[in-house]
């Protein structure tokens, strides 16, 4: 039987939208069961306390359990490699740091490439690192620090080789023309911090989170912070750029992302409650006492981050002759 021509258009065109409709349909029902969201670090830590922020808000909004994986190990890779092999449904999300695009520099032997099988969700926040030393240290300033790690070795703790306080690190021997020991202690340790006021560490880097409590308390001073300028919870430490090594500048960050054929629809609707959650006052105070500073982006903003951290680090790394543990 021959349809007329009409006939014919209008029933092309209801196929044609029926995918579409079928997308946003799936949009709107997501999530309809419980989500993982993996964090490749211990629980305690910096990471997984901002996963578990993020997760709380998102189960209220989603009306689904969001359930926090620590699968630490690796530097973060066997959080990173899980979630990059998982069903791109939506279902299993990513806590990621700046170690996701760096590791590929760091650790040979990876079965992903997190810039191909990752997908950006949305960046959640900032958050600069300290170089510190001991309280009653001869050097009170970052100037007098780096005359002194011209005059003889000095050494640094970090919470581990290929952390981001290490690569800040490396950037600042690199910028200063200086050379120290790296001492690495595994994640973020008390010992560190004992041998540091011991006097027997000369300094150390690590987050705002880490050590801006035992600044404040006396324990150790800080000779500056990373960030491009002054951070708003402590507004009375200079930047490297103020205090003696110009165009210094540089940040630790954490952002979701998800199996990389995850469909568009459902990221966009991830990156839409992500930024609600990320926009409630309760949940920006439960993040000031980490030393993070709430930012979403969108996940194209993500992919333009990634990118540039590869440009930055990968020479570094190279140039020091890192390898992760």
């Amino acid at each position: 039987m021959n349809l007329p021509r009409r006939k014919v258009l209008q029933l092309a065109a209801g196929a044609a939208v029926l995918p579409m409709v079928s997308r946003l349909a799936r949009a709107q029902a997501f999530p309809s069961r419980p989500v993982r969201f993996v964090v490749g670090f211990p629980a305690g830590g910096g990471a997984d306390a901002t996963t578990r922020i993020l997760a709380a808000r998102l189960s209220e909004l989603w009306g689904q359990q969001v359930v926090v994986e620590n699968k630490g190990g690796a530097g973060g890779n066997l959080a990173h490699e899980l979630v990059a092999h998982a069903s791109p449904d939506g279902y299993t999300m990513l806590m990621g740091t700046n170690s996701v695009p760096v590791n590929p520099f760091l650790f040979s032997g990876l079965t992903f490439d997190p810039l191909n099988d990752l997908a950006g969700v949305s960046l959640i926040g900032t958050y600069p690192n300290l170089l510190v030393v001991p309280a009653d240290a001869s050097t009170k300033t970052l100037p007098e620090f780096i005359a002194r790690a011209k005059r003889e070795r000095v050494t640094f703790a970090t919470p581990g080789v290929g952390s981001s306080p290490h690569l800040a690190a490396e950037l600042f021997k690199h910028m200063a023309k200086i050379d120290m020991t790296h001492v690495p202690y595994r994640g973020v340790a008390a010992g560190a911090m004992n041998d540091l006021i011991a006097g027997r560490l000369d300094a150390m880097f690590n987050t705002t989170g880490s050590l801006l409590q035992s600044v404040r308390v006396g324990q150790v001073r800080a000779l500056a912070i990373s960030s491009a300028v002054r951070a708003p919870n402590a507004p009375e430490i200079a930047t490297f750029a103020e205090a003696g090594v110009p165009g210094y500048a540089v940040e630790s960050w954490y952002a979701v992302f998800v199996p990389a054929r995850t469909p568009a629809e459902i990221i966009q609707k991830m990156h839409a409650d992500v930024a609600k959650a990320l926009d409630d006052p309760a949940v920006k105070a439960r993040f000031e006492p980490l030393g993070v500073a709430v930012a979403s982006s969108t996940p194209a903003e993500l992919n333009v981050r990634m990118k540039a951290e590869v440009a930055l680090w990968g020479p570094i790394i190279k140039a020091a002759n890192i390898r992760g543990e």
